[in-house]
């Protein structure tokens, strides 16, 4: 019998439920899929906390890879065999399971070269840093970047590729442990936001310049000192609210702090085009296929242990990236 975890209302990582569930034959369109490794994500917890508002009772879980073992009426680039991985949105929400129906359109085919557990890792922060790094903001080797959250999943990843660009990276860390991490996969400088002021240290460290651009997944907490960080007409991007959402503010705010820019994108609409989201993927695997990016998966956890997966992330006892091994 297949497994998944399900929710009935929103709420704390408790509401999450390990249940029998019935997999039925793909319809057109569609594939059936046996996982083997399921991606654990920040944004998880905003399905099951109700940030994202979803008819209930639900699956969660949007990111996942595996083989597929049966194809459904129409599918043409799949065959059953195939080793895929994915991510989306509310077109994939459910990956927390053994086996699943999908509509084949979100699936991305997985060279030899990548890992189930590697591409489970690391297709939604490997997609997001592609976008963040080569999409959304045209950068210039000796550039300057202020990357919150530097040792989690998303920040190994960017601290990485943004090397490769020649970017200078200034990372943000809760602890010296995690400093030490970001060190250790291209950050330039680590500020311990728990003990530094975080726009005075970007100052100094930038001669009072300020950088380019800020990736900011924490929002609320920082949100003020990002924008205090970035040089005049710098671009703020926010990219997640782990510590709550930002209020509302005035947009004179920005032009009283340099003419800054502000953009808070998604994933799902830089891979909404199917060409464009074939050539970020295949940027990402061949720099992962390659060794120049390496996917550090520090959590390991039984898909019926999601309860404590979950507090463990909200409680930021996590670095790099975390998965369930099916």
């Amino acid at each position: 019998m297949a497994k998944a975890v399900r929710f009935y209302e929103s709420g704390s990582p408790d509401v999450l439920k390990f249940e029998d569930v019935v997999v039925p034959e793909p319809a057109a369109g569609q594939v059936q899929l046996r996982h083997v490794a399921v991606g654990l994500n920040f944004a998880d917890t905003y399905f099951r906390n109700g940030t994202y508002p979803i008819p209930l009772p639900s699956g969660i879980g949007v990111e996942a890879a595996g083989i597929v073992t049966a194809v459904g009426e129409g599918v043409s680039h799949l065959a059953v065999g195939d080793r895929v991985t994915y991510t989306g949105f509310l077109n994939t929400l459910g990956a927390y399971c053994t086996e699943r129906v999908i509509d084949a359109a979100p699936l991305i085919k997985l060279p030899e070269t990548i890992s189930f557990e590697t591409a489970a890792a690391m297709t939604m922060r490997g997609l997001t840093s592609a976008y963040l790094l080569r999409r959304i903001h045209q950068f210039q080797p000796g550039d300057s970047i202020l990357l919150h959250a530097a040792a989690g999943g998303v920040g190994l990843i960017v601290s990485q590729w943004a090397k490769l660009l020649g970017l200078q990276v200034i990372g943000t860390v809760s602890t010296a442990a995690k400093a030490e991490i970001a060190k250790a996969h291209g950050c330039d400088h680590v500020i311990n936001y728990s003990e530094q002021n975080v726009a005075t240290q970007v100052r100094n460290i930038t001669e009072g310049r300020g950088v380019d651009v800020v990736f900011d997944s924490v929002g609320r907490d920082t949100f003020m000192s990002s924008l205090d960080s970035l040089k005049r007409r710098g671009l703020m991007v926010c990219v997640g609210t782990a510590s709550g959402t930002i209020p509302p503010f005035d947009p004179q705010l920005l032009a009283m702090k340099g003419s800054l820019y502000l953009s808070r994108p998604a994933l799902a609409d830089y891979i909404a085009d199917p060409a464009e989201k074939a050539a970020l993927a295949a940027e990402l695997f061949d720099h992962v296929g390659s060794g120049r990016i390496k996917i550090e998966i520090n959590q390991h956890y039984a898909l019926e242990d999601a309860v404590k997966a979950h507090r463990d992330l909200e409680a930021r006892k996590t670095t790099g990236s975390s998965i369930f091994i099916i």
